[in-house]
């Protein structure tokens, strides 16, 4: 039975921060219904406060401590294990680890650089690896859409890196299962009785029924109608929109 949802953002209630038809709605109504959400993404562009302040600025009721980042995580980690960081991330990313220190750094944060990924900061994250910094990544996702347009996503480079020092990276955001244990912390439940719903196979649609929770793929955003047999391999669920997703999961009819 299903008592709550874990819900993806990007792709999934909005595309390009225009929001997927009755997504707005349909989160004012779970919550009248006193349903409990999280919202957890990879996002690796903005900080926490900025997707929430972008949500917001679209109609969504969410408040803060639904809101699960990637980055963030990777923040609490590097401040719980000492590390020192060289982040390889986007401009509008900086401000989320401005308070760490990145002198001398040991360890290297991989997310989604975009025009940063050049060859010397490439280049320095490898010889990092090489004397020891563990790699942190944000995610495997191979890409994503903006602008109507597939984008390369932090995955790759992940890889890359991967690739050349021979150290597997530690994968913070989705589809490791301790980042949806970390909202499963937060809802006080058992992963079954959680659903994720996602426009991501692999990261959003695997990685939850590989944490032991329900999952539906639905056919907005970056979904491809190949990913269809991964998903039904998974025995997910799959749905024209989280707004049919709902309706299947909670025998509704919004």
């Amino acid at each position: 039975m299903t008592k709550a949802i874990l819900f993806d953002i990007s792709g999934v209630l909005h595309t390009d921060n225009q929001p997927i038809s009755g997504a707005v709605d349909l989160i004012k109504r779970l919550r009248g219904l006193g349903i409990p959400m999280r919202f957890v993404t990879n996002t690796s562009r903005a900080t926490c406060q900025s997707v929430l302040n972008e949500l917001k600025q679209m109609g969504f009721d969410i408040k803060s401590d639904e809101v699960f980042t990637a980055p963030l995580a990777i923040k609490r980690l590097c401040q719980t294990k000492g590390y020192r960081p060289f982040c390889l991330i986007h401009p509008d990313l900086t401000p989320e680890f401005s308070d760490l220190e990145q002198s001398q750094p040991n360890a290297v944060i991989d997310t989604d650089a975009a025009y940063l990924f050049s060859y010397d900061n490439l280049n320095k994250a490898f010889s990092l690896i090489m004397n020891g910094a563990p790699l942190l990544g944000i995610g495997r996702n191979r890409f994503f859409k903006s602008e109507g347009q597939l984008q390369l996503d932090a995955g790759p480079f992940i890889q890359a890196l991967e690739y050349a020092s021979h150290v597997e990276a530690q994968i913070i955001g989705k589809p490791a299962s301790s980042f949806f244990h970390e909202a499963l912390t937060s809802l006080g439940m058992a992963a079954s009785d959680v659903l994720m719903i996602g426009d991501d196979v692999a990261s959003d649609v695997i990685g939850a029924v590989d944490a032991g929770l329900q999952a539906c793929l639905v056919r907005t955003g970056k979904y491809l109608p190949e990913d269809e047999a991964e998903a039904n391999a998974a025995n997910a669920m799959i749905a024209d929109s989280v707004v049919e997703a709902v309706n299947q999961a909670f025998d509704l009819d919004f």
